[in-house]
């Protein structure tokens, strides 16, 4: 019930930014509008950020799942092996996609 709130608010906050930058849209043009603008900076700080946040988070995990595996027996050795190369497989897929976000954005400016 609280997540169907929650989700009708920002709904709403979202729906009302794009009625007031509506007229800035249309009569500038979309490429002028502070909407586009905005939007274009915001997917360029955002890829950024998780271009440094991706490799350190998947250091820290790394370190943790290390440690759980030398305290694990056999078995659980195995589960925190695929676990590390999972880590390891998720951040090299998020550089690689923030970065190519970061290339497509760069043509548009």
């Amino acid at each position: 019930m609280r997540i169907c709130r929650a989700a009708g608010k920002i709904f709403s906050a979202v729906f009302v930014m794009f009625l007031l930058n509506y007229r800035t849209v249309c009569a500038g043009g979309i490429s002028q509008s502070k909407l586009a603008t905005g939007t274009e900076r915001l997917i360029g700080d955002a890829t950024t950020w998780l271009m440094v946040l991706a490799p350190v988070v998947a250091g820290f995990l790394i370190i943790y799942f290390c440690i759980r595996r030398s305290a694990a027996d056999e078995m659980e050795q195995k589960k925190w092996n695929n676990r590390i190369v999972v880590a390891i497989v998720s951040c090299i897929g998020a550089v690689i996609g923030s970065a190519t976000l970061n290339i497509i954005i760069g043509y548009y400016q």
